[in-house]
């Protein structure tokens, strides 16, 4: 009994009963209800066996008494409570063995249900108090989870309020950083990273992708003895098949932009030997487009901001805002992020693209509403200032969408140009591969066919330069909406 207690719980304990018995065995609810049952076979289930169980229950509760027995001519049902509320009187609420065995009953069945109620007690108080713990284990994630998604949607105010009731307390400024884990024990990992940082961290786990723990890190790094290492560093060394990407400080109202430069780190980590890898120096371009560009961004998302839907259950500007900035950043994974419908997600897209007057299947319109709504989210002072001066005409890109087209007058502006011109310095000279991915909409096929090579001979060229851009191209977030304003932004300036 205590070896099948231990290994089998109770189901290994009902099963090893029905066999005992050549019948039936189970546990049965106050009400009647059946808990959990086992039987030798299928041929041994008793005919009607619920309504039999379901009577010997209710009289046992009933009479308060602690054994209680029916024959049925070719069966006894046995019942014995599992609890007892006061000496010699039995718990009403408790759950109740039955056994239903063929008659006669054999010698010491009834000795051998007596010992085996402790143990099945104890298994099922144990598988009780295990599923509340996954319960609350569960509502702790998602909790976890509801604050990072406000913090990745701006909503600073209430994610502070929620996380009020969780520990530890959100930092500011912080470092985003995000772990792979291999093998697939996020669990472990978490517990890792607890030990390494002394709890400090905010952990979640990655509502995307199944094997990416999120830290949400202090900015300053708290070294309290001599030798101790950053905790991004400690756990890349005690987790052997874990990979580790880390953002640049960054205020806690900017973890999105903190979360994006998290994962272009973890897209060079894997190609390290230390698998570990921080985010590289470089400026957001919603920091350099300046007043005018605040402005472009302020007139392209108007129609959004100031949509009122037509009827309650439709979603508002707020919910299409979170819409947009989630699939632009996960693309088709953003109905694990928001938690919605494929069918919802495709819905939404398409209410945005005709508010905006956008082709949200084209590559330059949606680096056109991503560069507008990481504007959006810059606070104001942060814009680099520029000195007014005529910007010259530019021709729109064939094909271009009127307010995407607008945005060539930003992209001529000093400031974004040197910015550009940082951005591709590791592959000048060089961008065949990254120009005509781009060209063909960040689509592995097209862009194979068009340069003459296989589609896998295609996706380790652009493995290779994410290496060199320091950039993840290939999984969202993907670095694409900055390459292509960036391209934009030099052929524009070199007249092209």
């Amino acid at each position: 009994m205590h070896r099948l207690a231990r290994t089998g719980g109770t189901a290994g304990l009902l099963r090893w009963l029905a066999g005992r018995t050549e019948g039936w065995a189970g546990l049965v609810g106050p009400d009647g209800t059946v808990l959990h049952a086992a039987a030798r076979t299928a041929g041994a289930m008793v005919p009607d066996v619920a309504g039999l169980v379901a009577e010997g229950a209710s009289a046992l509760t009933e009479r308060g008494v602690q054994a209680y027995s029916v024959d049925t001519g070719a069966y006894t049902a046995l019942f014995f409570p599992l609890g007892v509320s006061a000496p010699g009187v039995a718990d009403p609420a408790a759950p109740v063995l039955a056994v239903v065995t063929p008659r006669p009953v054999a010698a010491g069945l009834a000795m051998l249900l007596a010992d085996v109620v402790l143990p099945l007690s104890l298994c099922l108080r144990a598988e009780t108090l295990e599923r509340k713990r996954r319960r609350v284990d569960l509502a702790e994630s998602r909790g976890r989870e509801a604050v990072l998604h406000l913090l990745m949607t701006g909503q600073l105010s209430i994610a502070q309020q929620v996380a009020g009731a969780l520990r530890p307390r959100l930092p500011d400024p912080v470092r985003v950083c995000v772990v792979e884990c291999s093998g697939g024990d996020r669990d472990e990992v978490a517990r890792v990273c607890v030990d390494a940082d002394g709890g400090r961290s905010w952990i979640v786990r990655c509502p995307v992708y199944a094997s990416h723990l999120i830290l949400v890190m202090p900015a300053e790094e708290k070294r309290p003895e001599p030798g101790a290492v950053p905790t991004d560093e400690a756990v890349a060394a005690r987790v052997g098949d874990c990979v580790v990407g880390v953002s640049e400080p960054v205020p806690l109202a900017d973890t999105a932009t903190g979360y994006r430069q998290a994962f272009h780190a973890l897209a060079v980590a894997r190609e390290l030997p230390g698998r570990h890898a921080r985010f590289g120096v470089s400026p957001d371009p919603a920091l350099v487009v300046g007043p005018a560009g605040r402005r472009w961004a302020d007139e392209l998302l108007n129609p959004l901001l100031t949509h009122v839907p037509r009827r309650a259950q439709d979603p508002g500007s707020q919910e299409l805002l979170a819409t947009a900035t989630s699939w632009l950043a996960f693309s088709s994974h953003a109905t694990d992020h928001l938690k919605v419908h494929r069918n919802t997600l495709a819905a939404r897209l398409r209410l945005i693209g005709e508010l905006l007057g956008l082709d949200l299947h084209r590559l330059a319109d949606q680096a056109a509403l991503d560069l507008a709504l990481r504007v959006r989210a810059t606070p104001a002072p942060a814009c680099t200032p520029e000195v007014p001066s005529p910007a010259p005409p530019v021709p729109h890109a064939s094909g271009t969408s009127t307010a995407a087209g607008d945005l060539d007058a930003i992209l001529c502006r000093p400031a974004v140009r040197d910015w550009a011109d940082q951005q591709l310095a590791p592959v000048l000279g060089a961008e065949e591969t990254l120009r005509t991915w781009l060209r063909c909409e960040g689509r592995l096929g097209p862009a194979a066919a068009e340069l003459g090579i296989s589609v896998p001979g295609t996706r380790k060229r652009l493995t290779r330069l994410e290496t060199v851009l320091q950039r993840s191209l290939l999984r969202p977030p993907s670095a694409r909406y900055d390459l292509w304003l960036a391209l934009r932004s030099r052929d524009l300036s070199a007249g092209g």
